[in-house]
C-alpha cells in the first residue's frame, strides 16, 4: 500500500495517509472552517488627483480612468508603439514620380509652366 506524507513548511510532519485513509494528522494543522468562495470587497472611497471628485466604486473608478484617459500602474499592456511619422515630402514625391508615365508627368509639368506664365504677367 502507498504511503503519503505532508510536511509544514518548517519542516514538521503533518499528516500520513496510507492509500487514501488519513492515519495521522497534527492537531494544530486541522482547520475545521468550512471552505468558502472569497468575495472580494468594494475599493475605500478616495479622491480623484485628476479632478478632485470622490470615487466610491470599483465600476466608478472603471469610468473615471477612461474618462480622463488614464491608466493604473501596473495594468498597462507592454505593447511597442510605431514611432510618428516624420515629414518625408520629398519621399512621397519621389514615389509617386518613380510610379508616374511619361505622359502623366508631362501633363503636370505643362499645367505647372502655363501656371508659372500667368502668374508672371
Amino acid at each position: 500500500m502507498r504511503s503519503r506524507y505532508i510536511y509544514s513548511p518548517a519542516g514538521n510532519l503533518v499528516a500520513e495517509f496510507k492509500g487514501s485513509e488519513c492515519v495521522f494528522m497534527d492537531e494544530k494543522y486541522y482547520d475545521n472552517t468550512p471552505q468558502t468562495h472569497y468575495v472580494m470587497p468594494d475599493i475605500q472611497p478616495y479622491q480623484s488627483m485628476a479632478d478632485g471628485s470622490m470615487i466610491t466604486g470599483r465600476r466608478q473608478h472603471r469610468e473615471h480612468l477612461r474618462q480622463h484617459n488614464c491608466i493604473e500602474i501596473g495594468n498597462e499592456s507592454m505593447e511597442t508603439r510605431k514611432a510618428p511619422p516624420t515629414d518625408n515630402r520629398r519621399q512621397v514625391l519621389r514615389e509617386q514620380l518613380a510610379n508616374m508615365t511619361n505622359s502623366q508627368a508631362d501633363k503636370i509639368l505643362s499645367k505647372l509652366r502655363e501656371e508659372a506664365r500667368f502668374t508672371r504677367r
